[in-house]
């Protein structure tokens, strides 16, 4: 630093005061922490709480959830939110060449299956569903304590005339060998213009969408609810397909959901900053959707 003698106390040069106030402004001034900044208070909050609420969410699931709430946000953002909160993500599932080969036929394709739930009586119901690839959207044809050859055939019919009201082409339903699905529904598939596709014997990817769905069924839903009867099992399941079908986003086709787009995410801060999610409960509470508040 340069100085001149002023009667023996040294005095600073004006330049270098120049200097030195802006080398103090800049350390001022500097970011204290680098990098992009952090997520809005109260989008680090609501994803907080919907993993509080829903503690089997992964951060993608809440990152789908967050989408569909209009709040724009990116999935590396809700991780970190994780990471900072010590709260670890769900594992992704890993894609399969399989799934790689049928997402080009996806429009043309129906996938079914019976999975079974026992009643509190111990009553053991099969339950019949049905999901498209296209959409993920699931149906629920129906249930039953005995599936005889008459009764899936009618399901079958059903289906059929489900699918004509909606404007659906599919070609091809997807089965596996359960015994279950008789030869009369191939013969009824066949009238309506649709042909049944065996899966591989002891290869579960080959149905991995509806094995999944199942999953999905039984961890948010039956695994959560006491079942009474054939009744009551058939209104949890029918609540939980309205709940699917509209509400809950699929990660398998970039979380829109299966009857309705994603909507088009909040651009303006200040409807960011203040945040007003409202909680809708299905079945006591089961289910959870979130909506913003009128």
């Amino acid at each position: 630093m340069g100085v001149v003698d002023d009667g023996g106390a040294p005095v600073i040069l004006a330049e270098d005061a120049g200097d030195l106030l802006a080398r103090r402004h800049a350390a001022a001034s500097r970011p204290k922490r680098p990098g992009r900044p952090r997520t809005v208070h109260s989008v680090r909050t609501l994803v907080l709480r919907l993993v509080r609420e829903n503690p089997g969410w992964g951060y993608r699931r809440l990152h789908g959830e967050l989408l569909v709430l209009r709040v724009k946000v990116t999935a590396s953002a809700v991780w970190e939110i994780l990471q900072e909160a010590s709260i670890g993500p769900a594992p992704e599932r890993a894609s399969s060449t399989w799934t790689d080969f049928l997402r080009p036929q996806a429009d043309t394709l129906l996938t079914s299956n019976f999975f079974e739930t026992v009643t509190l009586s111990g009553a053991r119901i099969h339950v019949f569903a049905v999901i498209e690839h296209a959409n993920r959207r699931i149906r629920i044809l129906d249930a039953t304590t005995h599936p005889t050859s008459a009764w899936v055939a009618q399901a079958a019919k059903n289906l059929t005339m489900d699918l004509e009201d909606v404007g659906r082409r599919a070609r091809y339903l997807i089965t596996d060998w359960d015994g279950k699905f008789p030869d009369l529904l191939d013969a009824v598939l066949a009238d309506a213009g649709h042909e049944v596709a065996l899966s591989g014997v002891q290869m579960p990817r080959m149905n991995s969408l509806m094995e999944q769905w199942v999953h999905t069924c039984r961890r948010e839903l039956l695994d959560r609810t006491l079942i009474w009867n054939h009744r009551h099992l058939l209104h949890a399941l029918r609540e939980f397909e309205q709940f699917y079908n509209t509400h809950r986003p699929p990660q398998g086709i970039a979380n829109a959901r299966p009857l309705h787009a994603l909507p088009t995410p909040i651009d303006d801060p200040e409807q960011i900053s203040r945040l007003n999610i409202r909680r809708r409960d299905r079945l006591d509470g089961i289910l959870h959707e979130y909506q913003h508040a009128a």
